[in-house]
């Protein structure tokens, strides 16, 4: 038993012990020294603004109160916030927004890249027409497709009355019932490009022996994507889908220039009503509270697109 111990004492001796975190950080302070600059700007532009923000929602600032002024009232912010119709509704309406463009966007974004993929006559020209409402801005993209659902000189329903298909020119953004689905669809149009732009790079990594080994066996075009196609595209997919979704709740300028959240909040979605309780009301005190549960949703899908990431990578160093 003594020698055992005497064994294992030697042992310990002769290999070195594992540095500690401050250990590192000295061995190491001449690379940290380097990347100094870039940690206090993002201290002085990420973190404290962040702090700034957290502290705030804990505090009542009515309009006309300076900010110095505030009255310290603890949770009462994130009370009134979950005890109030308008946030229910909003948060209703910005689950629709993000769901409905995400998915939509995805879909026709993944069926162009499809089609896109195989060989034909005009095939760059089609990608260059597909890929303009991406590229183009989206305060004019708004201001474009405000004045086609425009309901008195709106191309839409211009053309909807010479048709006989309608009377007159339909509400579209004027509507409590229409306003979120139309904003939905112009969001849509400029977002499927970005899927598309994906998915084109994601089909570019299918073996093309798979697939004609696959056709070889018999399989059909359904079971050559479904079984082939589909499996390859399942990383890529999941990263575009994390992005859009993230895209879509942060979206601000179509559904603020378009309509401003109107009519009757029917068109608000959370980060468009954090602007106006801010900007428009001056509550900093409920927009922060807003603001940091809109922060802790945006983390938890920060999360899942690091994790898919990660995933990704380790099956790469695997394969």
């Amino acid at each position: 038993m003594t020698i055992v111990n005497s064994r294992t004492e030697a042992r310990r001796r002769l290999l070195p012990g594992r540095p500690g975190a401050l250990r590192r950080i000295g061995e190491h302070r001449a690379d940290y020294a380097y990347v100094l600059p870039a940690i206090v700007v993002m201290m002085i532009v990420i973190a404290y603004p962040i702090y700034y923000t957290i502290e705030l929602s804990f505090f009542n600032t009515p309009p006309g109160l300076q900010l110095r002024d505030k009255i310290f009232v603890g949770f009462d912010n994130y009370t009134a916030i979950l005890t109030s119709e308008v946030f229910w509704k909003v948060t209703w309406n910005t689950l629709v927004w993000t769901v409905a463009s995400t998915f939509i966007s995805f879909v026709l974004g993944f069926g162009a890249a499809l089609a896109l993929h195989r060989d034909f006559i005009g095939r760059g020209v089609l990608r260059a027409i597909l890929i303009i409402p991406w590229v183009i801005s989206a305060v004019a993209a708004s201001y474009i497709w405000k004045w086609i659902y425009h309901s008195d000189f709106g191309i839409i329903g211009a053309i909807l009355v010479r048709l006989g298909w309608a009377d007159r020119p339909p509400n579209f953004i004027d509507s409590v019932s229409t306003v979120l689905p139309s904003l939905i669809v112009v969001n849509i149009w400029r977002e499927f490009p970005f899927a598309m732009i994906m998915m084109m790079a994601g089909l570019q990594t299918v073996p093309d022996q798979l697939l004609r080994a696959a056709k070889v066996d018999g399989a059909n075009a359904w079971q050559r994507f479904w079984h082939v196609t589909f499996p390859h595209l399942r990383n890529v997919s999941t990263v575009t889908i994390l992005l859009l979704a993230v895209a879509n709740f942060n979206s601000f300028i179509i559904p603020w220039i378009m309509t401003g959240g109107g009519p009757s909040n029917a068109s608000h979605i959370w980060i468009t009503h954090i602007y106006e309780l801010a900007f428009g009301r001056q509550r900093w005190g409920v927009a922060s509270a807003y603001s940091v549960l809109l922060f802790l949703i945006l983390m938890t899908l920060g999360y899942f697109y690091v994790r898919a990431l990660s995933g990704n990578e380790r099956k790469d160093r695997g394969a």
